[in-house]
């Protein structure tokens, strides 16, 4: 079995230090392989992704690496709102930032829900680096099914046991995390948030996986990212899969991507 060394770091950002950990695989040759920068979540983090990160990175031979935005996880804390085109921004700021201390010079961005978003600007902001894209769960705009899915999420939070849950990733942030999610997206400044201006600027190959079971968002979202993007696209749904593919089926997603990469 490949061993997978796994390192923690402090990124520098214009507004703090952002967290991130890289997973390296150290009984093959990955020198020429683009590294997988994974986004993660609105409710997310590093630690959220679990195994994951180590389990891909044994199966595609490659470097991970993940950070947590600014205002989550380890990250420094944010204090203001987040502006109506943070999903475009994070492309100057956090993955600029990720990618600088890391001297990355080729990469594939990887993004689950809001950071699937994320990985589709970065593609289209630095085509020059950008070797793939693979969304999960990603939102193209925002939908009826996805504002039902948030207010439903935001009722369950009235739970004290459910922040108390997030506070364990991302200390006394949480609450603002949990603002940051669901006051943002149910605003009215956020009802225009689309992918469609910036998707034919994604010039790598796209890979949208999309669970049918997706409380979040309809297969709509997967097939506007393959095809609206000016690029060869593969969009895959996962069966009796909802909101996160990478941890309900993960064989499956694991399997999908290493097939898509390998091409």
């Amino acid at each position: 079995m490949t061993l997978v060394i796994e390192k923690q770091f402090f990124v520098g950002h214009p507004s703090g230090k952002l967290f991130a950990k890289r997973w390296l695989p150290t009984d093959v040759d990955n020198t020429d392989l683009a590294p997988i920068l994974l986004f993660h979540d609105s409710l997310g983090c590093v630690d959220l992704w679990r195994d994951f990160p180590q389990t891909i990175a044994r199966a595609t031979g490659r470097v991970v690496i993940a950070y947590d935005r600014l205002g989550f996880g380890k990250s420094d804390s944010f204090s203001g709102l987040l502006a109506s085109d943070f999903v475009f921004s994070e492309a100057s700021v956090g993955f600029a930032s990720v990618c600088q201390h890391f001297n990355i010079k080729k990469v594939v961005c990887f993004g689950h829900s809001v950071g699937g978003g994320m990985a589709v600007a970065c593609a289209a902001a630095y085509p020059e680096i950008c070797n793939g894209v693979i969304t999960e769960s990603a939102q193209a705009f925002v939908e009826d099914r996805t504002l039902e899915g948030i207010r439903t999420a935001k009722e369950g939070f009235r739970d004290i046991n459910q922040l108390q849950r997030l506070s364990k990733y991302h200390g006394d942030k949480a609450k603002w995390v949990l603002n940051a999610w669901t006051e943002t997206w149910l605003s009215e400044n956020f009802r225009n948030f689309s992918l469609n201006e910036v998707l034919p600027k994604v010039k790598c190959p796209v890979l949208a996986i999309h669970g049918d079971l997706d409380e979040y968002g309809s297969v709509l979202h997967p097939q506007i990212i393959s095809e609206r993007c000016s690029a060869p696209s593969t969009m895959k749904i996962i069966a009796n899969s909802g909101h996160v593919p990478h941890r309900e089926k993960q064989a499956e997603v694991i399997n999908t991507v290493v097939s898509f990469l390998a091409g």
